[in-house]
């Protein structure tokens, strides 16, 4: 490392290494193509979001501003709110553009309508009218009083009065009549009544038609003179949109709409109090005809997505994936018991957000919304943001329906980020998914053992402590610390850990301890501290179990030697915390024909894999001894004092030690715990958790009383690249007084164990003499002759 401190390095905002998922996020980027969206699988804490987040930033960057999206009112269909799409910046420009022409044409057309010129316009038009309804009345009078009629004006119409001896009939006359008088009357009345009520019809259709010339008329009017204020507005704001033709078509709508609803512009002499109108559930947001109450409001333009001041293509990452947080919203609010809405009530999800960019999402998150993800896939097959109700979506709707904006196009790249096994899941299950997430960016939990990596740590650390105020910088020494700590993790000497957050959390907590110290840079010994006291925040239940072993309640023998009684090691996990711990694995031999048991299989405490292990276990057992004759006997194998699962095989050579140094009658060094599985030619294979089992029986002998020399652990060669010990067990076996052996087959295990030679097979089918395996075949042979005997005397 060539810095003396963290101060002297160029922060690092990337994470180190993951080239492979590097490559993957950069192929699936740079293909604009709907169908090459981008799964990131991988552990948690590998720095999976972090990477992301950091290329997309950068990626970003360098695309262009996506346009801004816009809601307005549809004039042909107001249930159904169109979308514009304008240039960044011009949305707002535009919702500035229409408020401000409708605040002044509410000044400018109530004023062009109080003109003289128009007024003088009005006038003549309505005298002209005048006239011509006082002709249509002059002659349907001249026809009635041929009838012998006078026509009058009443409150429910036009009505014929008998005229007598050429006046009217009066009341004072009608009431001074004889019944003879009455009768000839009435007699006048019913002939004339057909004829009377056939002209009031004809008058009453040429009234209306003359009074709708006139609406025509004065409605032109009001047009010719609300065009000479309207049409150089329109004709500027075409001019300034020229370049946007949709923006132009909405501009040329809303000028048809504006001259069709002049009335709208004019104040009303007094608001309308408390009556019907006002009752009206529909007397805000849409009503029952699709219109507003506010007339005005229909000239707004809603700007649900502004890129005013967005710099690059946006990166929108969703943590919650509600279909409303995805897909946008139409607010309602309750009026009158009816909930309503309108196109500005219309709020932008995360898919129009990220329009012309990334989004970002957690697949954990988004498939516990299952509405949201089948509607993402449909508008990736689709190529548009379609926003629905969620309430109405269901099979029986919650609620009524009520604007249904227009698709929005969409332009979105999709990240989703999650575990690998939902990855499987999904391209097992959905056949979608694989159409329309063709790339997957892989994250590794380790990444190799490299100069290249190594030297990024300093940096890493460096940008760490810029994000976070309040780290304390680290010295070389640190930072070796905690390169070393990031190949403990893997357990593997060529390997670093890739799990950020881990490394992370001691880099924090390392910051702290110095700080504690009053030291002015984290140093290797701040690292360690950080490293011991999160193991001693963890750890109760190892020192737990290591007092009831110190205390004699677990049975773990250290010294001596014991036939078929060997003490195995496995891997307590407990929460985000392992620890490794001794187990007594013994076993009986006796005459019989039920070949080798396990108790924990007969007793359904283990898993598969341990089965497993004890079939291979039988199958070495019969290449050895049982070539010419069959295996005549009973064995049963069993972890003392266990009474949980047990799962795995790493236990099945230390199950095959018990029962080779029982059939033998050879004991065993309990001195020695044993580590690692079997296959059926003898071959010791490599297991996991090897540094938590040989810390865990150290610990176990140093409990128990001092450590004599005789004590240590036998694992698979294999093994010895995971080792990554604490200074503890390092120092230990550096004094000789612990060890650690790495074997390659159960000769060899067996050999150390008993201090007797295993044995070769000779020419004449017998093993060398005295050997382990010679002990054994006798045995064997004695318990065949046993049987025998047994069934001779039994015949």
């Amino acid at each position: 490392m060539r810095f003396k401190t963290t101060e002297e390095c160029k922060p690092l905002h990337s994470i180190i290494g993951q080239q492979r998922a590097v490559k993957a996020l950069e192929l699936g980027l740079g293909i604009k193509d709907f169908r090459y969206n981008i799964y990131v699988a991988g552990s948690a804490g590998t720095g999976k979001d972090s990477t992301v987040s950091a290329f997309l930033r950068d990626v970003s960057a360098k695309e262009p501003v996506p346009p801004d999206l816009c809601y307005v009112y549809n004039f042909a269909k107001p249930y159904r709110p169109q979308v514009l799409e304008l240039p960044p910046g011009m949305g707002k420009r535009l919702q500035v553009d229409m408020r401000k022409l409708i605040e002044r044409l509410k000044r400018d057309i109530p004023a062009a309508l109080e003109s003289e010129d128009y007024q003088k316009r009005r006038r003549s038009i309505e005298s002209e009218f005048e006239v011509i309804r006082n002709r249509l009345f002059e002659d349907l009078s001249k026809r009635a009083e041929v009838q012998g009629f006078v026509i009058k004006q009443t409150d429910q119409g036009l009505a014929g009065v008998p005229l007598i001896g050429g006046e009217p009939l009066s009341e004072e006359k009608l009431h001074a009549m004889s019944m003879e008088e009455l009768q000839a009357v009435d007699k006048k009345v019913d002939d004339a009544q057909p004829n009377l009520q056939k002209m009031f019809r004809e008058a009453f259709v040429r009234t209306q038609q003359l009074e709708e010339r006139r609406d025509d008329r004065m409605k032109s009017l009001e047009q010719r003179i609300t065009k000479l204020v309207l049409l150089p507005l329109i004709e500027d704001l075409c001019e300034k949109y020229c370049d946007h033709k949709n923006a132009v078509n909405y501009i040329l709508a809303l000028k048809d709409d504006i001259l069709g609803h002049l009335t709208d512009f004019i104040p009303k002499p007094e608001e309308k109090g408390e009556g019907e109108d006002s009752a009206n559930p529909a007397a805000d947001g849409y009503g029952f005809h699709g219109e507003l109450s506010d007339p005005m409001t229909r000239y707004d333009v809603n700007v649900v997505v502004d890129h005013s001041s967005t710099s690059g293509a946006p990166v929108v990452t969703v943590n919650n994936a509600t279909y409303s947080n995805l897909f946008g919203r139409v607010e309602r609010h309750m009026h009158y018991g009816v909930m309503i809405s309108d196109f500005t009530m219309i709020r932008a999800g995360a898919l129009h957000e990220a329009r012309g960019g990334f989004l970002v999402l957690s697949a954990e998150n988004l498939f516990k919304n299952w509405m949201s993800w089948e509607a993402l896939k449909s508008a990736l097959r689709c190529g548009s943001i379609e926003m629905e109700d969620p309430g109405f979506m269901q099979v029986y709707p919650t609620v009524s329906e009520g604007v249904r904006p227009e698709p929005a196009p969409m332009d979105v790249k999709v990240i989703m980020v999650g575990s690998e096994e939902l990855y499987l899941t999904l391209q097992t299950y959905d056949e979608e998914f694989r159409k329309l997430f063709n790339v997957k960016s892989d994250f590794d939990d380790v990444m190799e053992w490299k100069n290249e990596y190594i030297h990024q740590f300093g940096p890493f650390i460096r940008a760490r402590i810029d994000e976070r105020s309040g780290l304390k910088h680290f010295d070389r020494t640190g930072v070796a610390r905690v390169v070393e700590y990031a190949s403990e993790l893997t357990e593997d000497q060529d390997k670093l850990s890739a799990q950020f957050s881990e490394l992370m959390t001691v880099i924090r907590e390392a910051s702290y301890w110095a700080s504690q110290a009053k030291s002015k840079y984290v140093t290797a010994k701040h690292v360690d501290k950080a490293v011991e006291e999160k193991i001693y925040r963890h750890n109760l239940v190892e020192e737990k179990i290591q007092e009831l072993i110190s205390k004699g309640d677990i049975l773990v023998d250290i010294t001596g030697k014991v036939v078929g009684q060997v003490n195995g090691l496995y891997v307590v996990g407990w929460g985000d915390f392992s620890f490794g711990r001794p187990a007594r694995i013994t076993a009986a031999v006796y005459a019989g024909k039920d070949g080798v048991m396990s108790i924990e299989r007969e007793a359904e405490l283990s898993g598969t894999t341990h089965t497993k292990g004890l079939l291979i276990l039988k199958g070495w057992l019969g290449g050895r001894f049982a070539k010419k004759r069959p295996l005549s006997l009973t064995a049963s194998i069993t972890f003392e004092q266990s009474y949980s699962m047990v799962d795995g095989d790493s236990a099945s050579s230390t199950e095959l030690y018990a029962l080779i140094s029982t059939l033998a009658d050879l004991p065993i060094r309990q001195g020695i715990a044993v580590t690692g599985s079997v296959n059926q030619k003898g071959e010791i294979q490599p297991i996991g958790g090897v540094n938590e089992k040989i810390e865990g029986f150290f610990e176990v002998c140093k409990a128990k009383g001092d450590l004599t020399g005789d004590q240590g652990v036998m694992i698979p060669y294999q093994n010895i690249r995971n080792l990554s010990l604490n200074e503890k067990v390092v120092t230990s076996i550096k004094k000789g007084k612990f060890h650690i052996w790495a074997i390659k087959t159960v000769e060899e295990g067996i050999e150390l164990l008993t201090g007797q030679k295993a044995g070769n097979l000779g020419k004449s089918g017998k093993y060398t003499k005295d050997s382990v395996y010679a002990r054994v075949d006798e045995r064997l042979q004695e318990l065949e002759d046993s049987l025998k005997q047994s069934s001779e005397a039994g015949n």
